[in-house]
Parts: C-alpha cells; structure tokens; sequence
C-alpha cells in the first residue's frame, strides 16, 4: 500500500485543493452579488423579483398523513404462534423486532406455525381461527 493512502492522495493535497475551491468558491458568490447589486440599482427590480421567474407556484400540500399503527410505531412485539388442532392458538415466541421473528421462522415447515404483530394490551386470543 502506499503511504499516502489506499487512492494514492496525500493528505496534505487534498486539504490544499479543498482551500483553493473554498476561495474560488467565495469568489464566485462574491462576483454573482455584485452583479445582482448592479442589476438592482439599474431599476430592474430586486433579487426576488429577478430570481421569481424560476420559482414554481405554490403546490397543493401533500395530503395528511395517516395515524401510525400499532406495528407502525412498535408498540408490540412480533410473535412466531401455532394454531392447535381446534383452532386455538398458542405462542411459541415473543420478538422484539419482525426482522428477528422472521429469521428465528425462516426454516419452518409447518403450515400451522405463523409470525404477526401483536399490539400491547391485545390477548393472544385475537390470533385463534374460527
């Protein structure tokens, strides 16, 4: 490896390079401001007026977002479940996030095994099949 770096850049040049596009940079701001300082004295307007042609019109607002759900904000926990032989159904194992429920499922063969969502406060009853 070289010993300026993996890309062959040494330190010292790259800050050297930032510097001068910083100054070049102020330079060009600089420049533009007293252009747009002359304009405006010539009685063509001001900068809003000059730079409100490119400026699009108001767009309606986005519409109002939905209320998050319960598996939307996380109050929960994810459940990997069996449905007995009568329809009952039983928890097997609680997560935290879907994205562990699903791995800890991933190699099940089982039709009857599921993962869901259960929100806090909701019994594990809701999960049975009628």
């Amino acid at each position: 490896m070289a010993p300026n770096g993996p890309f062959g850049v040494d330190p010292e040049d790259f800050e050297r390079a930032l510097r001068e596009a910083g100054t070049e940079l102020r330079e060009l701001l600089r420049k533009a401001g007293v252009h747009l300082d002359r304009v405006d004295n010539l009685g063509v307007g001001s900068l809003a007026s000059l730079l409100g042609q490119f400026v699009q019109p108001d767009r309606p607002s986005a519409p109002e977002p939905e209320p998050e759900t319960a598996g939307e904000t996380g109050s929960g926990v994810w459940v990997i479940y069996g449905i007995d032989d009568d329809g009952a159904a039983r928890v097997d194992q609680v997560f935290p996030t879907e994205l562990e429920a699903l791995r800890a499922h991933r190699d099940n063969t089982d039709v009857r095994r599921r993962v869901r969502f259960l929100p806090y406060g909701v019994p594990a009853g809701v999960l049975d099949t009628p």
